[in-house]
């Protein structure tokens, strides 16, 4: 089989064949099925945002993160893992190993950078500030 085309054409084929996997994989699939109303438009505005983040086209007009933090409530970091595979399977059987390790890259990229907006919080325990001063001990001590 002839690898994909680093292309509109291309990045389109294997948005399709993943999210075709994504679907029937029993942790992810139930969750963008709930999530998902219109696949073929989904689909669309997917493979505009690998165009735009690969291709640099600008077709991708969305907001990732807003989108993800919609469905917090059941998305876990072992999920992005379990689509991480998934696209990298993907990647390495349907493009060129360089258009694979690319994709790849900007995949886990994207992945750790949602998962800090969907789940990073500052320790609780942050320094507190400097209590005021206690004037009245300062003057005892002239």
């Amino acid at each position: 089989m002839t690898a994909l085309a680093l292309d509109e054409d291309g990045l389109a084929a294997l948005v399709a064949a993943c999210y075709a996997r994504v679907r029937a994989d029993a942790s992810l699939g139930p969750i963008f099925e709930e999530a998902i109303d219109d696949w073929p438009d989904h689909l669309e505005r997917l493979s505009a945002f690998w165009s735009s983040v690969m291709l640099t086209s600008g077709r991708y007009k969305g907001q990732p993160v807003p989108a993800h933090l919609k469905h917090r409530d059941r998305i876990t970091p072992a999920l992005f893992d379990r689509w991480l595979a998934l696209w990298t399977r993907t990647t390495d059987e349907l493009m060129t190993p360089d258009a694979a390790a690319a994709l790849q890259d900007r995949a886990r990229r994207i992945a750790q950078s949602l998962q800090l907006a969907m789940f990073f919080r500052l320790d609780d325990h942050r320094a507190q500030p400097n209590p005021p001063l206690d004037h009245s001990s300062q003057k005892a001590a002239r």
